[in-house]
C-alpha cells in the first residue's frame, strides 16, 4: 500500500480538485463576477485607505467595524448580528462542523442541481448529503422536500436564493413552509449569494423564525477577489457557529476593503441595477436566437438549453470565449449551457459569437 493510499480517506482521492480554467486572453463569463472595477477615484482612495493596514498585526478577531458596517449597509434586522468568513465557502465549513455530531451521521438536505458546496462540505465533514431533484420547471418538488424532511430529520436544509446554477427563485410560500416543517429539527440556510440582482430576500424573517439563517457574500456584488461572506442568525445560533470559527480568518486587507467599500455602497448598487438590465437585455437577445430556450433568471447570469450544447461550447471555447457547460451537473441541465452578464460590449460580443457558432454546421 502506497503512503498517499494510507493516509488519504478513500472518498478524497477518488475525487478531482476544483478546477478553475485559465482565462488569460479569453472574454470571461463563466464565475458570476461583476465586470465592472471601481471607478479611478475610488481605486485611488482604496490603495490610501489600504496603505494604512498594519500588516505585521493579526486581525482582531471580533471584526467589531466590519460588521458593524455590514449591520448597518447591508440590511440586517435590528438586533441581529453576522458572522464573517473567507467567502460563503468557509460559512458552509463552519456550519458543517458545528452540525456533524460524533455520536451519529448527521444528514444535509437541499434540492437539486443546487451550489456544489453544499454536498462537499457534507461529505468532508462526515455528514450525509441528501439531495432532493427540483421539478422540471425548477421549482421545488414540495412533496418530495417535506416528506424528506420528515423521514430523513436533516440538521440543515440549504435553499440558494437565487438559486445556482439555475438563477430562478423559488416560491416563498414554499421556503416559508419549509422553514416551519424544519423548525423542530434543524436549520434553514436561505444562501442569498445573488441578493443585489435578485432585490429580494428572507432577512426579514429572522425574528420570526429562530431556525433561519441568512448567508450572503460580496463577491457577486463586485468584491469577489477580497473573499468575504456572512451570515446573520439568532444569537444563540451564531454563537455557536463562532465556537468552531477560526479566530483570524479574514485578513486584514480584506476587512479593511470591504469596509470601505461599504461606505461606497450606492457606486456597487448602481452597477448591480445596470447588470440587471443587461442580464433583461442579453435574455431578450438569446431568446430571438433559433433553438434557444432562455430559463427565467434572478441572478447574474443566463441559463439556456440547445441542441449540441457541447459542440457549441467547445465551438466558443476555439474562439475564446469562457462560459460554463453545466450539462454534466444533473440530468435536469442537459444541453445547459451557463452565461454570466457582462457589460453591454462583452454581451455584444458574446452574441455575434454564439450566433455564429449556431449557425456553423455541426
Amino acid at each position: 500500500m502506497s503512503l498517499i493510499e494510507n493516509i488519504i480517506r478513500p472518498d478524497v482521492r477518488a475525487l478531482d480538485a476544483y478546477h478553475v480554467p485559465d482565462s488569460a486572453g479569453y472574454l470571461k463569463l463563466d464565475a458570476m463576477e461583476n465586470p465592472y472595477r471601481l471607478p479611478e477615484n475610488m481605486q485611488k482612495k482604496l490603495g490610501e485607505h489600504l496603505a494604512e493596514v498594519a500588516l505585521n498585526r493579526y486581525p482582531v478577531p471580533s471584526y467589531t467595524e466590519l460588521k458593524a458596517k455590514i449591520r448597518e449597509t447591508l440590511g440586517i434586522p435590528p438586533g441581529y448580528d453576522v458572522i464573517v468568513g473567507n467567502g460563503s465557502d468557509e460559512l458552509i465549513v463552519i456550519v458543517s462542523t458545528a452540525l456533524a455530531r460524533q455520536d451519529r451521521r448527521a444528514k444535509v438536505l437541499a434540492p437539486v442541481p443546487t451550489f456544489v458546496m453544499y454536498a462537499l462540505s457534507a461529505q468532508f465533514a462526515g455528514m450525509e448529503f441528501v439531495g432532493i431533484p427540483l421539478k422540471a420547471d425548477f421549482s421545488l418538488d414540495m412533496d418530495a422536500m417535506l416528506d424528506a424532511i420528515r423521514v430523513q430529520r436533516p440538521s440543515v436544509l440549504y435553499l440558494a436564493y437565487p438559486n445556482n446554477p439555475t438563477g430562478n427563485l423559488f416560491d416563498l410560500e414554499d421556503m416559508l413552509a419549509l422553514i416551519e416543517a424544519m423548525k423542530d429539527i434543524g436549520i434553514v440556510i436561505s444562501d442569498e449569494a445573488y441578493q443585489p440582482f435578485a432585490q429580494t430576500s428572507m432577512m426579514s424573517y429572522l425574528p420570526k423564525y429562530p431556525n433561519l439563517v441568512v448567508m450572503r457574500t460580496v463577491s457577486k456584488l463586485g468584491l469577489a477577489g477580497v473573499r468575504l461572506g456572512y451570515m446573520s442568525a439568532s444569537s444563540e445560533l451564531l454563537a455557536e457557529f463562532d465556537k468552531v470559527r477560526p479566530p483570524y480568518n479574514v485578513n486584514v486587507l480584506t476587512e479593511a476593503a470591504v469596509t470601505f467599500a461599504l461606505d461606497h455602497i450606492d457606486v456597487f448598487n448602481r452597477q448591480a441595477a445596470a447588470l440587471r438590465g443587461e442580464r433583461e437585455t442579453l435574455s431578450a437577445a438569446l431568446s430571438a436566437l433559433p433553438g434557444i430556450e432562455v430559463l427565467p433568471s434572478s441572478a447574474n447570469f443566463v441559463l439556456v438549453r440547445l441542441e449540441n450544447a457541447d459542440t457549441v461550447f467547445e465551438k466558443l471555447l476555439a474562439k475564446k470565449i469562457l462560459i460554463k457547460n453545466v450539462g454534466k451537473m444533473h440530468i435536469l441541465l442537459d444541453n445547459c449551457l451557463r452565461i454570466t452578464v457582462g457589460t453591454p460590449e462583452e454581451n455584444k460580443q458574446f452574441l455575434e459569437l454564439f450566433s455564429a457558432c449556431l449557425s456553423q454546421p455541426v
